[in-house]
């Protein structure tokens, strides 16, 4: 699993890809891509929704939808379902895969590996995801 940045670390980056990309800076905003940098779980936006308010400004549940969504379209955030559950959201934007655990239910970067496809496909995305019981769990 790949660490996350430190708080101050990630200040830098997110002024800095706010600018390159367009993207109005908020403090709701700088908040969810701060927590989705430091933190290494891929959190969903309700559990991102508490995060932020119970650390740093209020906010609802409508702005989180609607800030992640400007993320997402910015290209600073990737989104991804597991299962058909809810959305997670990852700022991790190196490809790499994804572990669930079936016990505790966290969900940890792979390092990357390809796999090979036959050629007279036309892949346009791909995703792989292992399940098993995590080292915590273990």
């Amino acid at each position: 699993m790949k660490s996350r940045i430190s708080p101050v670390a990630a200040s830098e980056l997110i002024t800095r890809a706010f600018q390159q990309n367009g993207v109005r800076p908020t403090p709701q905003r700088y908040f969810v891509l701060e927590h989705l940098l430091c933190h290494p779980e891929h959190a969903t936006a309700d559990e991102l929704w508490a995060s932020i308010n119970k650390r740093h400004a209020k906010a609802s549940r409508a702005t989180v939808y609607n800030t992640l969504n400007a993320l997402v379209g910015a290209g600073l955030v990737k989104e991804f379902a597991l299962d058909g559950k809810a959305a997670r959201y990852d700022a991790n934007l190196e490809a790499h895969h994804h572990f669930v655990c079936d016990v505790c239910n966290t969900v940890e970067d792979v390092e990357w590996f390809d796999i090979p496809l036959p050629a007279a496909h036309d892949v346009r995305s791909l995703e792989v995801v292992f399940r098993g019981v995590c080292a915590k769990c273990k």
